[in-house]
């Protein structure tokens, strides 16, 4: 009831307050308690002031921003042919064109070769068409957009803003930024192009336009604010721009710009419980785009530096574990077998806290200051082992593509997990984990390889800090505070060190699924 009253309330003040207007405006007296005491009334007179004055620093308007750089913004849309099970995982793309009845797409005619299938003989994939945005770099017809718009692309159609369709084929494509260039064909130009800004950047709290092709509504601006930087989202090598100008599906690989007209960075993720926007969008920072446009138009392709280990952050916890203090850093977690840290004798376990001199901070930190070199370049590595400092010279190799990395990460069954048919142990516990060896019984029912040692994790306190943290049956201890695990005797012997140390958590190596991971565990008692 209270929220009816109210508003008819509202309503009803918003009423007077248009008729009033309305009245001012036609120039008519109103009639007040003073006019009924005989009091003369002055002439309420149309103002010549516009009725709405924006705060200082705002625009009046973002019309004079859109008209001359929207020219320069295109939709981009991609045919392409993807996994009937991977086509709802593919970001950014704003819809699916369902196949009809007689093979093809709804409206293309169907697939020329009648048979929905290769001319190997192989299934044909099922076709899809997706949008996205893109925009013009050079006169010359370089643009940019997302990796994940064009890159499955068998066909690419470019429309401008006068609704002109141009074909385009891709230049060049970096998955790890998510960055692509394409060009158009069969037109020389000279077309509308918008500059990167590089040299001053708005503040948080400062003005933003976008412009793109939301769910193929091409030419659509929307505005709003700078509202962060250096948004981590999970991907190595972008620090993103938050901003709550709405973005949607169909906006990725369009422009976000400053009150000036300048590029500041490339529309590319929202976060999103719906699919649609609520105002967090994240932008790649027009410094990284411009550099790794800029690569794929003169080669084709980014070669960044490689040092073949897996990394985690090593944490505050981790470092107190091992009585560094607020040391920060990255911790090996894993080598590739005969990569460049293999051949340099890093060890699983090292804390990495500088390269060539460099502080690390974290572990995309030290990703990126690798990535920075190239193929053959000798990186020096500060590194803490047993507790001592050293250094390590790795020579660096050429990283692979994110895909590589991905089918390398070594998971999957027969790597370790549960313990088929493992019973109980009757083990006192250490740190809520009853523990056994990693007997040859046990190395087969896991069917682990030859070189992994440890403490086979046969039961866990669901209750303990070690449950709670994931630990499980079947996981295998390989270290602890730096130091190799042999037999459960020697996990309890570390851990009864930490304790008389005064340490509040041991760090533990745990091996499972082909990779090892570094997790610190609370020391109770």
């Amino acid at each position: 009831m209270t929220t009816k009253k109210t508003g008819y309330i509202l309503g009803a003040v918003a009423g007077a307050g248009v008729m009033a207007a309305a009245v001012a405006g036609a120039g008519m007296r109103l009639p007040s308690a003073h006019a009924e005491q005989g009091q003369q009334v002055g002439l309420i007179k149309a103002s010549t002031t516009p009725i709405f004055a924006p705060p200082p620093g705002a625009p009046m308007s973002f019309a004079d921003i859109f008209d001359r750089v929207s020219p320069a913004v295109v939709s981009i849309n991609v045919t392409s042919r993807a996994d009937p099970s991977a086509l709802q995982r593919i970001p950014g793309l704003p819809f699916l064109i369902p196949r009809n009845p007689q093979g093809g797409q709804d409206g293309d005619g169907g697939d020329d070769d009648g048979d929905n299938r290769t001319e190997r003989g192989q299934p044909r994939l099922p076709s899809q068409q997706s949008s996205g945005s893109g925009f013009f770099i050079s006169a010359d017809g370089y643009i940019v957009t997302n990796n994940h718009v064009v890159e499955n692309a068998e066909t690419i159609k470019v429309v401008l803003k006068d609704e002109t369709e141009l074909d385009a084929e891709i230049v060049g494509r970096d998955e790890a930024t998510d960055l692509a260039v394409i060009r158009v064909k069969g037109r020389k130009g000279p077309f509308p192009f918008v500059n990167f800004e590089n040299a001053g950047k708005p503040r948080v709290g400062d003005w933003v336009i976008t412009v793109g092709n939301p769910f193929g509504l091409g030419g659509t601006a929307t505005a709003g604010i700078v509202s962060a930087y250096g948004r981590d989202i999970g991907e190595t090598f972008v620090d993103y721009i938050q901003i709550d100008a709405p973005i949607n599906r169909g906006n990725s690989g369009g422009p976000t710009f400053d009150v000036y007209g300048r590029v500041i960075g490339v529309n590319t993720a929202i976060f999103s419980p719906s699919g649609g926007s609520v105002g967090i969008g994240f932008a790649i920072p027009s410094e990284v785009a411009e550099g790794v446009t800029r690569q794929l138009i003169s080669g084709g392709k980014i070669e960044r530096g490689y040092i073949g280990a897996t990394i985690q952050n090593f944490s505050a916890e981790m470092a107190e574990a091992q009585g560094l203090g607020d040391q920060k850093g990255a911790i090996v977690a894993d080598i590739s077998p005969g990569g460049p840290s293999s051949r340099a004798g890093v060890l699983v376990g090292d804390v990495v806290i500088a390269v060539n001199g460099v502080a690390v901070k974290s572990s995309s930190d030290l990703t990126r200051q690798v990535a920075r070199v190239r193929a053959g370049d000798v990186l020096k590595l500060d590194v803490i082992r047993d507790g001592k400092r050293r250094m390590v010279e790795v020579r660096s190799g050429v990283r692979p593509s994110e895909r590589e990395l991905a089918s390398n990460d070594n998971t999957g069954p027969g790597r370790g997990g549960a313990v088929p048919g493992a019973g109980p142990s009757a083990r006192a516990p250490v740190l809520g984990m009853s523990l056994g060896p990693l007997d040859e019984p046990a190395r087969n029912r896991l069917n682990l390889p030859a070189e992994v040692r440890g403490a086979l994790v046969e039961s866990v306190d669901q209750a303990s800090d070690a449950g709670t943290k994931g630990l499980r049956r079947g996981d295998v201890i390989t270290l602890a505070n730096g130091r190799a695990v042999a037999a459960p005797t020697d996990f309890a012997a570390i851990v009864d060190a930490a304790k008389k140390a005064g340490r509040t958590s041991v760090l533990v190596g745990v091996y499972r699924n082909g990779r090892t991971a570094f997790l610190p565990i609370k020391v109770s008692g």
